[in-house]
């Protein structure tokens, strides 16, 4: 499932199972479940938790910076081999 990015305040779907930990959230999505979290305020601490959360298998993403998570999410997921990086370039000697 390719990730999501929710605004605080939207109502949760019900299926949405929350995780307080990257641990939590890892166990959550091994079971099967569409984890979510909600990421801290400042923008250097969300972007930092929706990268390791996103690691650990997280799904849903409740922020105010969605356009910033959404760039961190879509880098994790390349990372993981999740999906094909926007640009590949070679560097040549």
């Amino acid at each position: 499932m390719s990730p999501a990015v929710v605004a605080p305040g939207a109502p949760p779907d019900p299926s949405w199972t929350p995780a307080g930990s990257p641990a939590e959230a890892a166990a959550l999505a091994r079971s099967g479940a569409t984890v979510l979290v909600t990421l801290p305020e400042p923008l250097d601490a969300a972007l930092a938790a929706a990268a390791v959360y996103r690691w650990h298998g997280a799904d849903v993403f409740v922020t105010g910076h969605a356009d910033q998570v959404r760039q961190a999410l879509e880098m994790t997921d390349s990372l993981a081999g999740r999906r094909p990086p926007a640009l590949a370039r070679r560097a040549l000697a």
